[in-house]
């Protein structure tokens, strides 16, 4: 008997940090395809390129911030329920509020936690699968 293989779900990290690239890589690459780019214009043709299953973004990057590229991803339909966490070191309350009204699903402070992140992740994906 065999099992039917389920495809390991693809990350997409965006952070400007080359840094916080290595450090999601290392933090999710076991369980997780993990996707990094420094710019919301490569993620956004990263999305339609992948099958992306949840979509890691830092609030503070130059040009676009995250918070625009959340507002502007769920304003596609494709990707209305794709799961966004920002991952952020903003960690006041009227950021969290922010992220929230730009339609993130969770807001995780830098630096993080790799087990909390991990634990999140496969929260967010057990809801939306």
């Amino acid at each position: 008997m065999s099992a039917i293989a389920h495809p390991i779900p693809t990350v997409l990290a965006v952070d400007d940090s080359l840094v916080m690239h290595g450090l999601v890589k290392q933090a999710l690459g076991k369980d997780y395809r993990v996707l990094v780019t420094d710019n919301a214009v490569e993620a956004l043709s990263l999305l339609y390129q992948e099958k992306v299953s949840i979509l890691l973004l830092d609030v503070t990057m130059p040009e676009i911030d995250g918070l625009e590229l959340c507002r502007t991803v769920r304003n596609l339909p494709q990707f209305k329920t794709l799961p966004i966490i920002m991952l952020t070191a903003r960690d006041g309350a009227f950021e969290k509020v922010q992220g929230r009204l730009a339609g993130a699903t969770e807001y995780l402070i830098k630096p993080f936690n790799p087990q909390t992140l991990s634990e999140v992740i496969t929260q967010v994906l057990s809801k939306h699968l």
